[in-house]
């Protein structure tokens, strides 16, 4: 199996990284703007692009150290199974968030387009906790012309 892996720092507090990686309002601010279902752990949150997207279940959640997600449903196809998980830790000021999507089933074009892709979703968190504004999609960085 493979991961992606990044970490990002941020000069914002714990508590205000956290709650924008578990409420609908925080996710929306960063990483799309159509989402819905955040809650507690067994809940489903649907992310949407256009219409379409990932649903993923909450599968833990260790206040202001750690979110989990399952991935849920069919689409995107390389996704199903995977696991996405940030790991925040306070330190040198900041806290840094540790973001491991794991459990790919093989590395492809795909891998390298999501790796890339979630390099951007973060620092749209980043920003928007140090600047008040991210850049979650529609607004995102395009990496291709496609």
């Amino acid at each position: 199996m493979f991961s992606i892996n990044h970490q990002v720092g941020i000069k914002a507090p714990i508590e205000q990284v956290y709650k924008l990686l578990t409420t609908n309002e925080g996710l929306s601010q960063w990483w799309t703007n159509d989402v819905s279902g955040a809650a507690g752990v067994g809940s489903t949150i649907a992310f949407r692009f256009n219409g379409q997207g990932p649903d993923f279940v909450v599968s833990e959640l260790q206040p202001n150290q750690l979110v989990c997600w399952q991935h849920s449903g069919d689409m995107p196809s390389e996704w199903m199974q995977t696991e996405i998980r940030f790991q925040l830790r306070r330190q040198d000021g900041q806290t840094f968030v540790r973001f491991t999507h794991s459990q790919w089933r093989q590395t492809t074009d795909f891998m390298a387009h999501c790796s890339t892709k979630w390099g951007t979703f973060l620092m749209s968190l980043k920003a928007a906790l140090e600047t008040g504004t991210g850049r979650p999609f529609p607004n995102d960085i395009h990496i291709d012309h496609s």
